[in-house]
């Protein structure tokens, strides 16, 4: 790594780590000022991708309302010359609305990796996380592993429907009618 392309790596390490203490702090406008002219984010479990500075604010707002007590923890962090990747914890309590949910009170924790990419100011120009939304789900009880309590239940009873519908679709598209 050339001395120039070290000082590029500082650089964008550094703005991800002022981004992580800004999302800590509750401090929007600070984590906004990370973000470039051109911002992005994507959460991909939710397929949700947010486009510009407004829908970066909108997406942030909505996590911050959700989770007002939200803590990034970083675990480890990658740095390659196109960006930053951080293995991260999440912490919350879901207090407010979230994805259509009403707040469940219930705590969250779980891993979370962020890939960040620069723009050529070395400021954010998009972030893409991914998560285990089934896990995510399961804190906030609406998810349930299927080998486990009510699982089990959930499983059993919807396991007749699943089939059904999987045989009635096959049925259809042998159909001479199907459209």
């Amino acid at each position: 790594m050339t001395l120039l392309e070290l000082e590029r790596a500082r650089a964008r390490t550094a703005i991800v780590d002022e981004h992580i203490r800004c999302e800590n702090r509750h401090d929007l406008d600070a984590t906004m000022a990370t973000f470039g002219v051109v911002a992005r984010y994507d959460d991909q479990p939710w397929g949700d991708h947010r486009t510009g500075r407004d829908g970066v604010r909108s997406y942030y707002t909505e996590l911050m309302r959700a989770l007002p007590d939200l803590v990034t923890e970083v675990k480890h962090r990658y740095v390659a010359s196109e960006g930053v990747v951080m293995e991260v914890t999440i912490r919350g309590t879901h207090l407010g609305p979230w994805r259509g949910l009403p707040a469940t009170g219930q705590p969250l924790e779980f891993p979370l990796c962020a890939v960040y990419t620069f723009d050529a100011d070395d400021k954010l120009a998009g972030e893409r996380i991914y998560y285990d939304r089934g896990s995510v789900l399961g804190q906030l009880g609406l998810f349930h592993e299927p080998m486990r309590g009510l699982g089990r239940l959930f499983t059993v009873l919807s396991h007749p429907l699943t089939i059904a519908r999987a045989y009635l679709r096959r049925f259809c598209a042998g159909s001479p009618h199907a459209a």
